[in-house]
């Protein structure tokens, strides 16, 4: 069994819920600032069972958080999550970005050579 710091998990929750078209959209629509569920809802081609279903996974992922107020839920966007999953692919950019590097260094003593 694969044991798994507690972030990992945080990471998971995360990229999963942005790994869906739709709830990319809605976070970007939650970067305007708060809106009602049912505004979320209206500019999607699906039901608002479904649009509640993917503000759950956002929810669940901490990428969001919804107030209750009577019938009404208001959504807010919060971004710290996803500050974390940035310095998550950063490490591996900059990894990517030194690989690349020395490719470039190695052909380019392979050109001199030649």
């Amino acid at each position: 069994m694969v044991e798994r710091e507690p972030n990992d998990l945080d990471l998971d929750a995360i990229f999963g819920a942005l790994a869906h078209p739709t709830r990319r959209e809605l976070i970007e629509q939650l970067a305007g600032g708060p809106e009602r569920v049912g505004d979320l809802a209206e500019p999607h081609d699906i039901s608002l069972a479904a649009v509640s279903k993917h503000l759950q996974v956002l929810e669940e992922a901490g990428l969001i958080d919804v107030e209750k107020d009577g019938r009404v839920r208001r959504c807010h966007l919060d971004a710290a999550p996803l500050s974390d999953a940035f310095g998550w692919l950063t490490r591996y950019r900059v990894f990517w970005e030194d690989r690349f590097d020395a490719l470039e260094d190695h052909l380019e003593d392979q050109a001199d050579d030649g």
